[in-house]
């Protein structure tokens, strides 16, 4: 009996993971395992999936601890989807950077907010691979957990359990790039390689078609570059359309936010590249999960089910089912994109089928993109190996050759940035010396 484990079930992934595996065709029984400290979270999650199941009306079982080491045994796949110390942490990742001038949108994945998640986050997740080995040891990971690169990067340094990192940006980018140029999705013809939140569209078709060009001429109008503003001026320069969204991407170069009036050009507010979006909102955003759960458990909101675009239920049935897929996942690089490490995460599309997940080959990037990608590798390299070696000069270093940190501060102000960050985070994170 086929049996998948959600660790961090507190998560309002949750709720569309498990539709989305509820909805595979011909998958009516199973167990799902649901994990997560917040006992009351937890039980918000489990009384949601069982009437994600009653709905559905499937022949499947859930159970839940707080304690993982009950409930994740001989799991075929465990989804990793952990926030760590977040609630916590996330006013001190952004205010006090911004002491120092650094303006940051999301702060999950690069910058001081990225590398004092990883920080906090890898401690946890070690543990948890180290129990996935032992009661699980013939199962796959599915990591949605940012950042994406480093947690899946740390992973494939301790352990042989397969893992694969997986997020929305592909599919969600191509969907809007659809939308932008005004074509069936379907008819859209397209290549996409790099790292996850800077994997780039570098063939762009329709009907034979390039779409580049078109792009680029929707891109003299103001009010289209207004929609994307970020990622539409920088295509009209590099030459393709990266994969996350305007905020995100905008921190992970060294272009956009190291001067206000840059900011005020070319980020305007939410997802856009608002500064402070993330630390402001996201506290909001989970009361609000939290309240909306309930209240679908009440019987106060209705359940309502349907396909989200997140991978994991098309990789279970793939590899269940035999029944080969292509998704975009990060994994270790194996040679799949030349011009990138090869120690490293890249995201390419991948093959699932029976025999798990089969990266496939691309080749090399233009240089330029590649090079883009390596200055966010080498940050993901040197962070992960900090916690690793437990090496607090290296983590510090991680900061240094941050593309938005290092285009705004000094290496001292980097420095005084970095102690006043560990001083306050002290108790939520891996121990340096």
């Amino acid at each position: 009996m086929t049996k998948i484990s959600i660790i961090g079930a507190g998560s309002a992934f949750t709720r569309h993971l498990a539709a989305d595996i509820l909805s595979i065709p011909d998958l009516d029984a199973g167990i799902i395992a649901l994990v997560d400290i917040d006992a009351r979270r937890l039980e918000l999650a489990h009384k949601l999936v069982e009437m994600v199941i009653k709905k559905l009306d499937k022949n499947w079982k859930v159970i839940s601890s707080t304690d993982r080491r009950e409930v994740i045994g001989d799991s075929d796949f465990i989804i990793n989807q952990i926030e760590v110390h977040g609630l916590t942490t996330v006013k001190l990742e952004y205010e006090i950077p911004l002491k120092y001038g650094v303006k940051q949108c999301i702060g999950d994945t690069m910058g001081p907010g990225g590398l004092f998640k990883t920080l906090r986050t890898l401690p946890a997740w070690v543990d948890i691979v180290r129990d996935i080995e032992e009661l699980a040891p013939n199962s796959i990971i599915l990591n949605y957990t940012n950042p994406m690169s480093a947690i899946t990067l740390a992973t494939t340094r301790i352990t042989s359990i397969p893992i694969v990192g997986l997020c929305h940006s592909v599919q969600g980018t191509s969907r809007q790039l659809a939308d932008y140029l005004e074509v069936p999705y379907k008819d859209l013809k397209w290549q996409c390689a790099g790292i996850n939140h800077m994997s780039w569209f570098t063939k762009l078709e329709h009907n034979g078609q390039d779409m580049y060009p078109v792009l680029l001429e929707k891109a003299r109008d103001p009010e289209f570059v207004a929609k994307d503003p970020v990622r539409i001026d920088a295509m009209k320069y590099l030459g393709a359309f990266v994969t996350e969204s305007s905020g995100h991407f905008s921190e992970y170069i060294p272009y956009y936010r190291k001067r206000q009036d840059l900011i005020d050009e070319h980020c305007s507010v939410g997802y856009n590249g608002g500064t402070g979006f993330y630390a402001n909102e996201w506290p909001t955003w989970r009361a609000n999960t939290d309240r909306e759960i309930e209240e679908l458990i009440s019987g106060e909101r209705k359940l309502e089910i349907w396909h989200s675009n997140e991978y994991a239920a098309i990789i279970i049935e793939a590899m269940l089912k035999d029944t080969p897929k292509v998704i975009y996942g990060n994994v270790l690089n194996t040679g799949l994109i030349e011009n990138l490490p090869q120690d490293g995460i890249v995201e390419v599309a991948c093959l699932i089928d029976r025999n798990g997940v089969n990266p496939t080959y691309y080749g090399r990037l233009p240089e330029h993109l590649a090079a883009l990608n390596k200055s966010n590798m080498s940050f993901f390299e040197l962070a992960v190996e900090a916690f690793l070696q437990k090496d607090r000069d290296m983590a510090m270093r991680a900061l240094m050759v941050d593309p938005l940190t290092a285009a705004v501060c000094s290496l001292d102000e980097i420095k005084a940035m970095f102690d006043e960050l560990y001083e306050a985070e002290i108790d939520y994170i891996a121990e340096l010396k």
